[in-house]
């Protein structure tokens, strides 16, 4: 079982979709059979056996054993994957494209970024799995709490700034064996999960704008 299976074909991205299948995936963490995975989902075991056959069909659960019980062999299956990630592959037709409108402060355009690394990342994975090779990556995550809309305008700079300086530094273009690496920096509003609507923490531009000009 892999840690994590990237999902870039449309029709098994359908298939991990279906609220049935995405719960008979979770359960399948662990082997099981459709008798076993029918009592703990509370449907039929001939509804169970077909969603199970659909998930087979798509590469998303794999055989593990099968049982001789009297006249009957049990199929004993489990999901090929720990967690899945649907890549905007599989929605190639409208994946955002981060080259359409490149602006740093737009957070469509985040959203973009944010869609292209999953897919090329996703690639990496499907890649290095199959060579049975690590991918060389490198992530961080933290949290600051800004006093005001012109701290993190400020900050924002400040950041471009240092990552500009260290790619500057580092970057290599006449290295005949060198690799490039892609960088991206992401700020956004954290979101406190349960909160009813977590817009209502996002200020527009017009409203930062203001903030800044009377700090």
């Amino acid at each position: 079982m892999f840690e994590v299976t990237v999902i870039e074909d449309p029709a098994a991205a359908e298939a991990s979709l279906d609220p049935v299948r995405a719960r008979l995936l979770a359960e399948l963490a662990e082997p099981g059979s459709a008798t076993a995975l029918a009592a703990r989902v509370g449907l039929p075991r001939q509804k169970v056996n077909y969603h199970l056959r659909e998930l087979e069909r798509h590469g998303l659960v794999e055989l593990v054993e099968e049982r001789r019980k009297g006249n009957m062999t049990e199929r004993v299956l489990r999901a090929t994957a720990a967690s899945y990630v649907i890549s905007p592959v599989a929605l190639a037709a409208v994946q955002p494209d981060p080259r359409r409108s490149p602006d740093r402060l737009s957070a469509h355009w985040l959203l973009a970024l944010a869609a292209k690394l999953v897919r090329d990342v996703g690639e990496l994975l499907v890649g290095s799995a199959r060579e049975h090779k690590r991918v060389a990556t490198f992530a961080m995550e933290g949290e600051v709490r800004f006093a005001s809309a012109a701290d993190r305008a400020a900050f924002a700079e400040e950041l471009a700034g240092a990552v500009a300086a260290l790619v500057g530094k580092y970057h290599d273009e006449t290295a005949a064996h060198g690799r490039p690496h892609r960088v991206i920096v992401a700020v956004h509003p954290a979101i406190t999960r349960g909160t009813p609507d977590p817009a209502q923490d996002v200020k527009t531009d017009e409203e930062d704008n203001k903030e800044i000009e009377e700090s």
